[in-house]
């Protein structure tokens, strides 16, 4: 009889996906598998069959030059710390038997390859298999990025779509975003970055080793999304000259970065800012089996000189001054990934904060975290990583100075605006939660539409030398602005004292973008108040759309109101920074009830101009396993009140609960208008 041989192998990609939840990555062509749970491999035998008594079979997996060679046995029972093989006498058909093959819950991530050696009593036979890629298993609870809840690791891991959120507290803007983990290519371009990385190319032993940890994972993947060290995704900008790349608002999904970076031979990608780094930086971990959610923090310190202080400056005309090197950014976007902190114990398990936008160097290199989010609510100082420049982000005072003819006539310390509001999107939801409590303890709740005030001469507010005069300023908008709307706010003034006061008053709004000082004023007003004593008055002001569309687009207003009083020289100030509210693409898909895989389908994207002149734009439309390619259309001028419709057609691809999203780019006012549908495929 014709000795053992094999035919060919099966590596039951179908039943291996499924089990291993990884069936989003079936365009991928090496086998897709977590750690910490068998695959199932089949061979089909030519000549004999398999005879367990005088047959045997071994399995080596390698990772670079690391490899385990193993033993098949027929014992079923699995150690979730080493690499094991076998065969299940139970249900072992010897002339196409199957292979169970295990990783430990703390293999390493990467792309293995692997092969099998059959040894009979005549030959001992090789073959090559191929390769699989191995992930982090946030099902298994002894891996260390295990997650307890399904619905959390269907948000955190499986989701390919998600909510960013930016704007202010005062107007909230939820941009939708594609993470594309399950696109062509880009799990391997995630693994080829931790190829490129500058770890793997110092040590690739120690690399792989240590590509185990989801901690060392993250501080090498939060690196290497920004370029400043490093062959790295993204290259930052923040200068308002995007001629050399793509401008930071226009993307709206990772796998167009994630694509162009490996195509150019992993040179950066022009250009980032933090919402795009933490994106990116959130596809990956998704990519490689690491819970991570995408985290927003409003009023958000970049503490320089980590005083926990940081300093604005204002002048008697109300216009914001760029005296400081401590800034405040409307909004400052990161990523939390859900890991165990052996190196630090149990109670530093949970959300990571790890934040790929370059601001400062940790351990040399321009990277953050993982701080757990534990020990920054705690002041946990003392521990490993970053911990204080992050509590900094979060809790840092904010003084306020009112300079004139030189120095500071002027003074007030505000507690509660940093870190004013901490969140994420929601569990299966597509809204906000508020997380500000993981990180501070809250004293007061988050505010909306108050405003800062202050109060001359008061000492809890506002302090000036031998001063005992009191007037209280505040500025509230009347609601949130909206495009094409005015903007409509008051000034209350209140003398606090029983004698007559004329106060010179002066209004001023400057265009600015998130993480930087106001601009030139566009829109300034002044005049002179007269108050009798403790007398109460209201000031009604609107900025009109004409006066400040051309100039803001999506970038921020700071508004502010000085008072002089014009006997003592004293001043106070209130101010405020919020954003206009743009109109939203509605998305209309016919028929969405009954959506089915590979079948065409129709959707209207309808857009209605808010604004006071004609706007005319470039449509795009996307959406990860429901369009292959970007749909792309030019928009004629369309007058102010008019609508335009745009109908698609797509084919889904995969099933599940998809984005659908469209941007529109206007040209002549510097705004994206964006909307998004979520589609329901199902299995036809």
């Amino acid at each position: 009889m014709e000795d053992l041989s094999i035919k060919y192998v099966n590596v039951e990609k179908a039943e291996n996906l499924e089990k291993h939840r990884t069936e989003g990555f079936s365009s991928s062509k090496p086998l897709v598998v977590r750690r910490g749970a068998p695959f199932k491999i089949s061979l089909q035998l030519k000549g004999r069959p398999f005879n367990p008594k005088t047959d045997a079979v071994k399995i080596k997996v390698k990772l670079g030059r690391l490899y385990v060679t193993m033993p098949v046995t027929f014992s079923t029972k699995v150690s979730l710390s080493r690499w094991s093989a076998y065969m299940d006498p139970e249900s072992l058909n010897l002339q196409a038997p199957s292979i169970f093959i295990s990783s430990p819950a703390s293999a390493s991530v990467g792309s293995y390859r692997f092969q099998l050696d059959l040894f009979t009593q005549q030959s001992k036979r090789r073959y090559n298999l191929g390769k699989f890629i191995l992930l982090c298993n946030p099902w298994c609870r002894e891996d260390t990025v295990h997650i307890p809840f399904e619905d959390q690791r269907e948000e955190y891991v499986q989701n390919d779509s998600g909510l960013l959120f930016m704007g202010t507290t005062k107007n909230l803007v939820s941009r939708p975003w594609s993470f594309d983990q399950y696109e062509p290519s880009i799990l391997e371009t995630c693994l080829n970055l931790l190829q490129v990385s500058p770890q793997h190319q110092r040590d690739r032993r120690m690399d792989y080793l240590n590509r185990n940890n989801p901690v060392y994972i993250g501080r090498v993947v939060s690196a290497m999304i920004n370029s400043e060290d490093d062959r790295g995704v993204l290259k930052g900008n923040w200068s308002n000259n995007f001629k050399e790349g793509v401008h930071p608002s226009t993307w709206t999904g990772s796998g167009d970065i994630l694509k162009q970076w490996a195509l150019s031979g992993y040179r950066p990608v022009k250009y980032g800012q933090c919402w795009v780094f933490a994106a990116v930086m959130c596809t990956v971990m998704r990519a490689l089996g690491i819970p991570c959610r995408v985290v927003t923090n409003y009023n958000s310190a970049h503490d320089t000189n980590k005083n926990l202080v940081i300093e604005e400056y204002y002048n008697e005309k109300g216009e914001k001054l760029n005296y400081s090197k401590d800034s405040i950014w409307n909004f400052h976007v990161w990523v939390e990934c859900w890991m165990a902190r052996q190196d630090l114990g149990s109670g530093m398990n949970g959300w990571q904060v790890l934040d790929p936008t370059p601001q400062e160097r940790s351990g040399g290199v321009f990277c953050c975290g993982p701080a757990p989010v534990k020990a920054i609510k705690d002041q946990r100082m003392d521990l490993f990583y970053d911990i204080p420049f992050v509590y900094a982000e979060v809790n840092a005072d904010v003084h306020t100075v009112i300079v004139s003819h030189g120095r500071g006539v002027g003074y007030s310390k505000d507690t509660e605006r940093v870190g004013s509001l901490v969140c994420t999107k929601a569990i299966g939801l597509p809204r906000l939660q508020n997380i500000t409590g993981d990180y501070k303890f809250i004293k007061s709740p988050t505010p909306s539409l108050a405003s800062r005030s202050s109060t001359i001469a008061d000492d809890s507010t506002l302090r000036r030398a031998s001063s005992s005069k009191k007037v209280l300023v505040s500025l509230s908008l009347e609601k949130a602005p909206v495009a094409g709307e005015p903007i409509r706010f008051t000034v209350k003034v209140i003398n606090k004292q029983d004698v007559a006061k004329t106060m010179k008053v002066c209004l001023n709004a400057q265009a600015k973008e998130y993480n930087s000082s106001p601009s030139e004023t566009f829109w300034e007003t002044h005049g002179i108040m007269k108050l009798a004593p403790m007398e109460v008055k209201v000031l009604n002001q609107q900025i009109l759309p004409a006066q400040y569309e051309d100039v803001v687009g999506d970038d921020l207003i700071n508004l502010a109101v000085v008072l002089e009083d014009t006997v003592s020289q004293e001043l106070c100030l209130a101010s405020e920074e919020f954003n206009i509210a743009s109109p939203n693409l509605l998305i209309q898909v016919a028929d969405e009830n009954s959506i089915g895989l590979n079948k065409e389908q129709t959707a209207t994207v309808t857009f209605t101009n808010p604004f006071s002149q004609p706007v005319s734009g470039v449509l795009t439309v996307a959406g990860a396993g429901l369009i292959h390619e970007k749909r792309i259309f030019r928009m004629a001028p369309l007058p102010p009140g008019l609508t335009v419709e745009q109908r698609i057609t797509f084919i889904p691809s995969k099933v599940g609960t998809k984005m659908l999203q469209a941007s529109l780019t206007l040209t002549n006012i510097r705004s994206t208008i964006r909307g998004f549908k979520m589609v329901s495929i199902k299995r036809s």
